[in-house]
C-alpha cells in the first residue's frame, strides 16, 4: 500500500514537472544540452545578482563546456536579445580566462581578436 502511494505520488510529481517544463520551454527560458539543463529567467541582472539568482535557484551561472553547451546559452543570448554572463573570470594573466573558481578553461570560442582586454568581453 505504501509503495503504491508513493508511485503515485512520483507519477503525479513527474507530470507536474513535465508541465512546468513545456510552459518554460513555450516561453524559451529552459533549454537542454548534454544532460544539463540551462534556464534563465528573462530578467536583465548584473553579474553579483545573476550569480546570486543562479545559486538561490539551486544551479550556477553556466560555463560552457562545449560547442553545444555554448550553443544552448546562445539560445538565450538570441531569443532575448541580450548578453549572458559567464562563470568565467579574467586570470592574473592579462586576456587570459579560467573558471570562478580558479582552474583552467577546457574550452573557448571567442570572436577573432578577443579576448581583447578593452571593455567588456
Amino acid at each position: 500500500l505504501v509503495d503504491n502511494k508513493m508511485e503515485d505520488l512520483i507519477r503525479q510529481l513527474e507530470h507536474r514537472i513535465s508541465r512546468l517544463e513545456g510552459v518554460l520551454h513555450l516561453e524559451k527560458k529552459i533549454t537542454a544540452s548534454g544532460g544539463k539543463i540551462f534556464a534563465t529567467n528573462g530578467e536583465k541582472a548584473n553579474f553579483h545578482t545573476t550569480l546570486k539568482k543562479c545559486k538561490e535557484a539551486g544551479g550556477s551561472i553556466a560555463v560552457p563546456r562545449n560547442v553545444d553547451e555554448n550553443d544552448a546559452i546562445l539560445y538565450f543570448v538570441k531569443n532575448f536579445n541580450t548578453y549572458a554572463y559567464l562563470g568565467i573570470k579574467e586570470s592574473l594573466i592579462p586576456s587570459k580566462f579560467q573558471f570562478l573558481e580558479g582552474s583552467q578553461l577546457s574550452y573557448t570560442n571567442w570572436h577573432l581578436n578577443e579576448p581583447s582586454g578593452r571593455g567588456e568581453e
